[in-house]
Order: structure tokens, then C-alpha cells, then sequence
């Protein structure tokens, strides 16, 4: 082992040391998250603005600040983006994660601040890496490397915007290269082709170890190696690959993709929840399929269940709530759109269980329902057709086939030509969301257009005993639900004749 490995090791027993702390005290490493936000925000115009100077306590906190989500949010973040200094944090933001639009926006800006990069997200990597080998002792992780690869990001006027990746690669390249792969210029190519070419040129040759990001991107990438080097599957081209950390998305419908990929009993998945707005939880016992929740990061967290919100110590095991945090990115009792269930206050561990609105994200296009529907309505608009209903799911990504959206369409008028209208929705949905438009020039394909008869859903619903279409659902479940109602009505209709 080398010696930046061997000083990382004695590092990472001091991070278990801090993690046991929190486990412990939860409550009271809370309280010292919010007592650190009261003071870097005071003197700032949001603390000026909101009477921080007089806040003490979580109590006095919630009543005088209220939640916010991003249209609320929006005018403090544009004047960060124009330079102001002393906004809603000390100093100039530099850098903005950005990610899909809300209603009004085709983006939003998520500010990132230094301290945040370097007490929140790259705190959380190094957190996972230490989590595992407390759960593996006897692994050999840090003889190699781990291949990461992420999105990109670049100036605009005097600030850093891109993908969270892209900016956590650029700013930590410099101490982070010993035990990471590709070299950052390569994990920072824009074209997502030559990426994938060069990653597997330059790294199918070096000792990796663990590979980390998104299921679907990784699923690509994987597929471009094995295409290189000519190899049936990775333990071919890495034979000690042990590990992979994931997060982003639902893994359940890749699994049994990465079991072909990498047939090995001994591999490890590992979850993570690193959003743009911060690092927030992590798996720390591989038996299990929730995560612990991070608590020295920065961050202090609340909780609303309908319109009730509280405190961490006000959750209970089993109920879902939307997530709210007040954040060393200048983030203020900020709703992130995500919903959690608590599986254990002791310590406090959660599942991501999806998002405050109707939305697909298992790609990676943070894809919601108002996107849906203003796609909809243009396709609708230069095709001459009328949709009555529809309906929309992930079809996942396998080994053969790439990813997309079905779409299941019941017309009241239908277009003159279907191809026609199947290539106005897509551009419509890439204008819409610019995530999606991401994923669509990398790792998923055009929509696929599923048409049903009139009458459909109506009957659908009928005989479901359901009383609304779902737009957008973030699994199978609907889909597949819909596919054997029109299995079961050509029967009948067969039979009947």
C-alpha cells in the first residue's frame, strides 16, 4: 500500500471515530449544525432581512424564517449568480450546480459554495469510503483506484456552471488523482462518445478497484469497455473490482444487468444520496438497503409531513416526509423537492422515496410532470392533434438495449403522421428540461410511442377502481399494469368473436 493510501486509512479511522459521535448524539450535533448556520448567516442580507442577529433556538429559527422552495428562493440565488457578495452566505458563491428547470425555468441554479465542496460532498465520499472498509476490513480498495466519471461544467461570466460532478472533478483534481481514474481532462470531455472511448482506452489497463456514479451512465460506459477490450465481462478486465457506489437513482431495475456484467458474489453496491443541493446519506451496514443519514455536514435538516414540519428528533420510523435544509451552500430552510422514509431513529437512517411531484429520474433527467405536459401540448400544437389522456414510465436500460420513456397515448385526434409527432415531443421535451436534453444526446433513446384506443384509460380506471391517470411514474409498475389491460381486452375481444 502505498503512502497516500496508508495516511487516507488513518484519516478514514478518524471519520468512523466522528461517525460514531453522531450516531450517538444525533440531537446535539444538530443543534451544533444550526448554531454554525445562525452565525455565518447573521451578517449577511438574508440574516439582516430575517432578524437572524435574534434567533437562538430551532424554535425561534422556524418562526422567523419561512420554508422556501426554488420559485421562492429564485431572487436570492440571481443575485448571487450576478456577483453580489454577503446574499444568503458569506463572500461570492462561484460555483452552480445546474439541474433540471421547475415550472417556470428550463434550469435552476443550485449555489455551491468552497466550504461546501469541501466539508459536504467530497466529506461524503471520503465518509462512503470509510463506511465500507468498516463493513470490509479486509478489503484492498485503496491499492487501486476508483473510476469516476462525471458531467461537465464551465465559466459563464465569473462563475463555474455545469453538472455537481463536473465541479466536484474540477476542484478536487488536484489532491484527488492518487486514487481516482481517468486523469480529470478525460473525465471532463464534453462529448459523451469520445468520453466513453477514452475512459476505456486509457483505464481498461489499470488496476480499478471500484467504480462510482449513476447506474445508467456507468451501465453505458461498462458496455463501451467490454466492447474495447473485447472481454465477455468486467472481471475479465478488472479481476479485483469489489465495489460499486451508486446513487442518483433506483438500482433495482439494473441489477440483474450488473450481475452479468460482473458475475462475482463478492461485489458490494453501495448507496449514496449526494444531490446537488449536498451530501446527505450514505449506507453504513451492507446487510441493509437504507441509509444513515449524515449529520456533521453542515447541514441541519427538518422534515414536513403535510403542512407540519419538525425538527430531526420530531420524525417517527415509517412516515415519509419532504425534506427541508439550511446548508453551508446558503441554502435556507430550502424544500429540495426530495421525499425521505425514516426506517430508524436509532441511529437515523433513511430511504429516498421519491420526489414531491410527479417525476422521472431513472436516467438521470429529473424529468417532471409540468415538463411533460408543456411537451405535450406543443407536439399537440404543430401536429393538429388532440391527446384525451396518457401516461408515462422508464423503459430500463439493459445490456442490449438502451433506455428510454414509453409513452402510452390515448388520442381524441390523432396526428396525421405518427413519427411526425413522436419527433415533436422529443424536441419539445429536450426545450422543456435540460436534463433530459443531456440524456438524450448520451444515454437514452427517442420515446417510445405506445397508442391505445379511445376509451381507454377510461376503462382502465373503471376497472382498477382508480380514479386518476398517473402522468409520470418513476418505475414499471403502471406500465406494466397497463400492458396487461390490453392484453386482457384483446382476450376477450378474441374470444368473444
Amino acid at each position: 500500500m502505498s503512502l497516500t493510501s496508508k495516511l487516507f486509512r488513518l484519516y478514514l479511522d478518524h471519520r468512523m471515530r466522528c461517525i460514531d459521535h453522531f450516531r450517538r448524539h444525533p440531537h446535539e450535533v444538530q443543534a451544533e449544525q444550526l448554531e454554525k448556520r445562525l452565525r455565518e448567516g447573521r451578517n449577511t442580507a438574508f440574516g439582516r432581512e430575517y432578524g437572524l442577529q435574534r434567533v437562538r433556538t430551532a424554535e425561534e429559527f422556524a418562526a422567523a424564517v419561512p420554508a422556501f422552495d426554488y420559485e421562492a428562493f429564485k431572487p436570492y440565488v440571481e443575485r448571487m449568480l450576478s456577483g453580489e457578495h454577503d446574499v444568503t452566505t458569506r463572500g461570492r458563491v462561484p460555483f452552480y450546480a445546474r439541474s433540471s428547470g421547475t415550472t417556470s425555468d428550463r434550469s435552476k441554479y443550485v449555489p455551491i459554495t468552497r466550504q461546501s465542496i469541501l466539508w459536504n460532498h467530497t466529506l461524503g465520499m471520503r465518509d462512503v469510503v470509510a463506511l465500507y472498509l468498516d463493513n470490509c476490513p479486509h478489503s484492498k480498495l485503496l491499492s487501486g483506484k476508483t473510476l469516476t466519471f462525471g458531467g461537465t461544467c464551465a465559466p459563464e461570466g465569473k462563475n463555474i456552471v455545469g453538472d455537481l460532478s463536473g465541479i466536484l472533478l474540477h476542484e478536487t483534481a488536484r489532491w484527488g488523482q492518487p486514487l481516482r481514474a481517468p486523469r480529470t481532462e478525460t473525465a471532463l470531455i464534453a462529448d459523451i462518445d469520445h468520453k466513453f472511448s477514452r475512459i476505456a482506452e486509457e483505464c481498461s489497463t489499470q488496476s480499478i478497484r471500484a467504480f462510482a456514479g449513476v447506474p445508467s451512465w456507468n451501465l453505458e460506459l461498462m458496455r463501451r469497455v467490454l466492447e474495447y477490450t473485447g472481454k465477455e465481462h468486467l472481471l475479465q478486465v478488472w479481476p479485483d473490482l469489489e465495489l460499486f457506489l451508486y446513487g442518483g437513482m433506483e438500482f433495482a431495475p439494473y441489477r440483474s444487468a450488473y450481475a452479468q456484467l460482473i458475475p462475482s458474489p463478492d461485489m458490494h453496491y453501495l448507496q449514496t444520496y449526494n444531490a446537488s443541493e449536498g451530501f446527505f446519506a450514505a449506507a453504513d451496514d451492507l446487510s441493509r438497503d437504507d441509509m444513515l443519514l449524515m449529520l456533521d455536514y453542515g447541514t441541519y435538516y427538518e422534515f414536513r409531513e403535510g403542512d407540519c414540519i419538525v425538527p430531526l428528533e420530531g420524525v417517527e420510523v415509517g412516515k415519509t416526509y419532504a425534506m427541508l435544509i439550511t446548508s453551508n451552500n446558503g441554502l435556507w430552510r430550502y424544500e429540495i423537492g426530495d421525499t425521505v422514509t425514516f426506517t430508524s431513529t436509532d441511529p437515523y437512517r433513511i430511504r429516498f422515496a421519491g420526489r414531491t411531484r410527479q417525476f422521472i429520474n431513472v436516467f438521470g433527467e429529473e424529468l417532471v410532470v409540468e415538463n411533460a405536459d408543456k411537451a405535450l401540448v406543443e407536439a399537440c400544437r404543430r401536429t393538429g392533434a388532440e391527446v384525451t389522456e396518457y401516461s408515462v414510465a422508464p423503459r430500463y436500460m439493459t445490456i442490449e438495449q438502451s433506455g428510454a420513456h414509453e409513452w402510452f397515448v390515448e388520442f381524441d385526434r390523432e396526428p396525421d403522421d405518427l413519427e411526425h409527432f413522436a419527433e415533436e415531443l422529443d424536441r419539445a421535451l429536450r426545450a422543456a428540461n435540460s436534463d433530459y436534453e443531456a440524456k438524450r444526446r448520451s444515454t437514452i433513446e427517442r420515446q417510445q410511442l405506445t397508442v391505445v384506443e379511445q376509451g381507454f384509460f377510461r376503462r382502465w380506471l373503471r376497472e382498477r377502481g382508480k380514479n386518476k391517470v398517473p402522468r409520470l411514474v418513476n418505475d414499471r409498475r403502471i406500465a406494466d399494469d397497463l400492458i396487461r389491460f390490453m392484453e386482457e381486452r384483446e382476450q376477450t375481444t378474441g374470444t368473444n368473436n
